[in-house]
Formats: structure tokens, C-alpha cells, sequence
């Protein structure tokens, strides 16, 4: 059946509506915990390459300078804040300092983490504490203290760094996991409740990366042969290869993506 002539006008204006510049995250401030090493540091250089300032809060330094060349290259902004993101008031600390040094937040991407690796029945209370505290815990207080900035202001974007584990139980993980989990759970919680506000909360889900963190699983052979047969892209992604997600949850690209655990992962999880 041909379409109408009404049909087609209506279409190419609906259509005309979509510009590329919607990527664009230009005048946007982005708040990227752990955003001087690893993945973190790819993160903030993406949303800089995209054109976004960005505010970093890390337990330590170490990066800093390496991640302030590379954003400042790119023409823009960064500052940083040395802090321990699972104090008590850490949070909201570090949403008013992102608001006191650039004078607004758009942004926030809940990336700082820890994993500790023990067959299950080694594992102890520490570990379970100390993953879940940073993993978990400190998602949902930052998450809250900058829902409640975007909120007023009618707009934000927060987006989660999940797993494979946020779908899988994994081994020798059991802390990493359940916080995994956890994440994919607030992440949509959150968005089932600030979509109201226009604010929009997804998690990408990354699949096996070249990370200091997977280094360990990568020198084991038969691990790393397991792994790798379950992969139709049939390799380890290197780190670039996350962050094209990045940027469009980041995006005005995004705003009708809501609730998403978005895996990046050369097919992992269709095996």
C-alpha cells in the first residue's frame, strides 16, 4: 500500500526533528566518580571528546594529572575532589562542590567500584562490606543527592555501570555480584520514578573488557578460553569500545531511554 502524501509530510517532519547535534553534550557538566583511572578516565576523555566538563571524586589522586591533559586537550574542563565516597555525607559533598565549581550538573555516571575475588566459602564479612559500600551503597546516595538537583531543574541523566553479573551469578564473586544486581534494581526503581521529572537513569552492563581489574582472569588460560567461547565477537573489548554508550545515555539522543540495562558486550550474553 503506497502512503499518502499527509503521511509522508507528517513523517519528514516528525523525521526533521532529529539532528545529529543531539549527541552533542556541549554546556553539559558531568560528574563521573572514579573518573581518573581506567574505564573511569575513558568515561570522562568520551564525554569530554563529546563536549562536556566534567568533576571527577576519587579516593585517591593517582590519574589526575594523565586525565587533566586529556580532557584539557580536548578543550575542555575538569576538576577533581579527593574524597571517600562511602562517608557518611560523602554524597551530597560532592554534588554541592560539582555545583559550587561549575555552577550546574547534568550528568552524573555512578562508575567507582571495587572487586574482591574468593571462592564463595572463603569469602568473609569484610569483603561483602567493603564491595557492597562502594558498589552499591554509594550508588544510591549519589544517585539520590543528584536526583533531587535534576529534579528541580527538569532534567539529568544517571547513568550506572553494571556487569555481566548484573545477569549472572559469576564465580568467586559473590560480593561484586549481588551488588551487580543491586545496581540493575536502582537503576530501574529510580527511572520508574524520575521519568516524571524528565530525568532519565539507565546502566550500561559491560561485558569482558582489558582492564587492569580482568587481568588476572586473562593470565589464567582456561578461563580466559572459556570466556572467549562464549563471545561471537570473538575478543575482549578494548575500553574505547564502551564508550559510544556512554555518550548517547549521556545525550539529549537518550531522552526517551529509560530504565535500560545496556549491555555491551560482543553478544556474551546470547550464549
Amino acid at each position: 500500500m503506497a502512503q499518502s502524501q499527509e503521511e509522508i509530510r507528517q513523517n519528514e517532519a516528525a523525521l526533521d526533528k532529529f539532528k545529529m547535534s543531539a549527541f552533542d553534550l556541549t554546556g553539559k557538566v558531568a560528574i563521573i566518580t572514579g573518573g581518573n583511572t581506567g574505564l573511569g578516565q575513558g568515561y570522562a576523555v568520551a564525554l569530554a571528546e563529546a563536549g562536556a566538563d566534567i568533576f571527577i571524586p576519587a579516593h585517591h589522586e593517582v590519574g589526575w594529572e594523565s586525565t587533566r591533559q586529556m580532557i584539557e586537550k580536548r578543550g575542555r574542563k575538569v576538576a577533581f575532589m579527593q574524597v571517600d565516597l562511602t562517608a557518611h555525607g560523602a554524597a551530597q559533598q560532592v554534588v554541592d562542590k560539582a555545583l559550587a565549581t561549575f555552577g550546574h550538573i547534568d550528568i552524573l555516571i555512578n562508575n567507582a567500584g571495587m572487586i574482591r575475588r574468593n571462592p564463595l566459602l572463603e569469602s568473609t564479612d569484610e569483603d561483602w562490606d567493603a564491595v557492597i559500600n562502594i558498589n552499591l551503597n554509594a550508588v544510591y546516595h549519589l544517585s539520590m543527592a543528584a536526583a533531587k538537583v535534576f529534579a528541580k531543574q527538569k532534567h539529568g541523566k544517571i547513568i550506572n555501570i553494571g556487569s555481566m553479573l548484573s545477569f549472572q551469578g559469576g564465580k568467586f564473586i559473590p560480593s561484586y555480584t549481588a551488588a551487580k544486581h543491586g545496581v540493575a534494581g536502582l537503576t530501574k526503581a529510580f527511572a520508574s520514578e524520575m521519568g516524571t521529572y524528565g530525568v532519565q537513569v539507565n546502566a550500561i552492563a559491560p561485558g569482558y573488557i582489558k582492564t587492569a581489574n580482568t587481568a588476572p582472569i586473562r593470565a589464567d588460560k582456561a578461563r580466559n578460553q572459556e570466556i572467549l567461547s562464549r563471545i561471537p565477537a570473538g575478543h575482549w573489548a578494548e575500553p574505547h569500545e564502551l564508550m559510544g554508550a556512554a555518550v548517547f545515555l549521556a545525550s539529549d539522543a537518550a531522552n526517551y531511554v529509560n530504565g535500560t540495562i545496556m549491555p555491551v558486550d560482543g553478544g556474551y550474553l546470547v550464549r
